[in-house]
């Protein structure tokens, strides 16, 4: 039995789980933390196995990682009733939503997919950030050093210096052996061929100038999955919810409340 992750929560209503990529926190879905919470919902922000005080999993995969979400939401049991719950994943957040929805379809009520891909092909943008993720780490560099080299790769030209300076805190508090698990995960990561399966109303969104998971293939994605949508968010990059949380907000509040809209 899978132990249970840790995890913030604010607010009374609906549950909306958040789940992190891998250079993130809790704290990385702060500003929807708190406008969640102000507007009627019942935001929950996990830390993934290995990452702030939830114990790491072996070995260090999707199955495992969706069994960590379910062990979560059977200790939420009590404020969600046992029903299903809106999920938001961000980057390899994202890709560990997909494989919740695909294994618990029962937990999921709405999935958001941000900034994330159904599978790391070679050359793409996922392959070019694991790979120079993983050269940094093979050249023995600190965590806080990196977070300083990748953030201004991965932000557009309008973000949130605020957004941005949150951001690479959370990087730099990444444990290193943990991120190398991580990214070695991403990288055979593949649901491709599943995402046919997915029939809960589902919402991508996209940094329009995101360099890791552009627009075009998180349409590509959006295409796959029935009756999903994909939008972008102007001027944005890979972490949209902190570099444009205010557009973002709008976009994820929308589909929350009217996502049975979103279905063809």
């Amino acid at each position: 039995m899978p132990f249970t992750p840790t995890y913030t929560m604010l607010g009374h209503g609906p549950v909306v789980l958040m789940l992190h990529g891998s250079g993130g926190n809790f704290r990385s879905f702060a500003p929807q933390v708190e406008t969640l919470a102000s507007l009627g919902f019942r935001a929950v922000a996990w830390n993934m196995p290995g990452y702030g005080a939830s114990p790491p999993i072996e070995p260090y995969e999707f199955k495992g990682l969706a069994a960590s979400v379910v062990a979560l939401l059977d200790s939420l049991a009590p404020v969600t009733g046992g029903t299903a719950v809106a999920v938001v994943g961000h980057g390899m957040g994202g890709m560990v939503a997909q494989e919740l929805a695909l294994r618990r379809p029962d937990l999921v009520r709405q999935l958001v997919l941000v900034a994330t891909a159904a599978k790391v092909q070679p050359d793409d943008g996922y392959s070019r950030y694991v790979a120079q993720a993983l050269a940094w780490l093979d050249e023995g560099r600190a965590m806080p050093d990196i977070a300083e080299m990748l953030l201004p790769r991965l932000i557009g030209t309008d973000a949130l210096p605020a957004g941005v300076h949150l951001a690479t805190l959370c990087q730099a508090e990444v444990n290193a052996a943990t991120w190398r698990r991580a990214l070695q995960a991403m990288a055979h990561f593949d649901r491709r061929p599943a995402l046919g399966h997915i029939h809960v109303p589902t919402l991508l969104v996209a940094g329009e100038q995101d360099p890791v998971a552009p627009p075009a293939s998180m349409q590509c994605m959006a295409s796959a999955i029935s009756g999903a949508q994909c939008v972008s968010v102007p001027s944005s990059g890979h972490l949209p919810h902190l570099e444009r949380p205010e557009e973002f907000d709008t976009l994820l509040l929308d589909f929350l409340r009217h996502a049975r809209a979103w279905l063809h």
